[in-house]
């Protein structure tokens, strides 16, 4: 049940922050190709760490 609670409290903090990044973001000049860039090697890394089991 404490388990629950915890996970329930990180998803809701996380919620917070994921609305105030867009607000602040769509507020600034962000080169979205750089970005979308980043997360893609990011997103690829976990990937073949999890395809491969090294890294």
């Amino acid at each position: 049940m404490i388990r629950l609670v915890v996970i329930a409290l990180v998803v809701v903090v996380a919620w917070i922050l994921l609305v105030k990044l867009i607000k602040v973001l769509k507020s600034a000049n962000v080169d979205w190709t750089g970005v979308t860039t980043i997360i893609g090697f990011i997103a690829l890394a976990f990937w073949l760490r999890h395809i491969t089991g090294m890294g």
